[in-house]
């Protein structure tokens, strides 16, 4: 029987052991299931990892896209693959996979899933404590988003409690308030450009969501790679037009101010001072510079039949 490890994150927003007894006997049902409760992130991409190296066909994530990010880094160049059981804040991954948003339909649809291959971005950062290698599920930013994610996450309560509401009011307070007026600390090159900006946005897929059903897109015309977004200056430019063109899948390259680059093979950013940044809502600290590359079929995941 195909060996299945669950790693549950227990601290996830509407997880309960009742739940979990659940859904285990779901997928017990097509695989051997392991269950592994990590001590943190480190310990949630260490057990990927293991299971990997032991020859695990699946190791699924239990909660939000914290533990997807973690689990799915441990799992990466490898021939064990991802499944997701969305239980947490935001679940973005999930809804790019197309799964149900219940936990148990999400066990069931995983008992018949078929594993692809999906792309990842490589980040490549070195910092006074040495270099660091991470992977991006579905986005990463420097600048804006991170520094995003750090305030919201400083409010534990009100993350649980309003979810994608809590980010949104975060960043709508960032953008009208500190970064109208914060002068460019970002030096971005990519294919020739460079640009000094206030922040980078890079996108995996063409369309994700933190918001619901409203989707996200840097740019218009799909791609099979990355494509990336440079901000040079906030004051200047509408930020409702930003957030609605985001919003509407209309070009972001488009307006002045705005760089964006498609299908690129190296983008390399220096900071001045060191910036936060951040790959699937998951605060990685401060870098003074770093390089993203693209991982194409980088990861295998466990997709639901059409």
């Amino acid at each position: 029987m195909r060996r299945l490890l669950l790693v549950a994150n227990p601290s996830a927003s509407g997880f309960t052991g009742a739940l979990f007894r659940e859904v285990s006997s779901i997928l017990s049902e097509a695989y051997e299931v392991t269950a592994a409760w990590p001590n943190g992130p480190d310990d949630a991409r260490h057990s990927a990892e293991e299971a990997a190296r032991s020859g695990y066909e699946v190791v699924v994530a239990m909660g939000g896209d914290g533990v997807v990010h973690h689990v799915g880094n441990g799992l990466v160049h490898t021939d064990t693959a991802l499944g997701i059981l969305p239980v947490g804040t935001t679940n973005v991954v999930a809804r790019i996979l197309g799964l149900p948003r219940s936990p148990k339909k999400a066990a069931r649809a995983l008992a018949t899933a078929v594993p692809e291959r999906l792309p990842v971005a490589h980040i490549a950062t070195e910092n006074p404590e040495g270099a660091r290698s991470r992977y991006a599920l579905f986005s990463l930013g420097i600048g804006f988003d991170a520094d995003v994610v750090t305030i919201a996450e400083q409010r534990p309560y009100s993350k649980v409690r309003f979810g994608s509401i809590h980010y949104a009011r975060t960043a709508v307070g960032r953008l009208f308030g500190h970064y109208r007026t914060k002068p460019p600390n970002l030096r971005i090159e990519c294919r020739g450009d460079a640009v000094d900006a206030v922040t980078l946005l890079v996108q995996v897929h063409h369309l994700f969501t933190y918001f619901g059903r409203i989707p996200l897109a840097l740019s218009h015309e799909p791609t099979d790679g990355l494509t990336a977004a440079a901000v040079e200056r906030v004051a200047p430019l509408p930020a409702a037009g930003i957030l609605g063109r985001l919003g509407t899948r209309r070009d972001l390259g488009k307006m002045k101010g705005i760089t964006v680059w498609q299908d690129f093979h190296k983008l390399v950013l220096h900071a001045e001072p060191e910036a936060p940044y951040q790959a699937d809502g998951e605060l990685l600290g401060l870098t003074g510079g770093l390089e993203v590359t693209p991982v194409p079929a980088g990861l295998l995941v466990l997709t639901p039949e059409s």
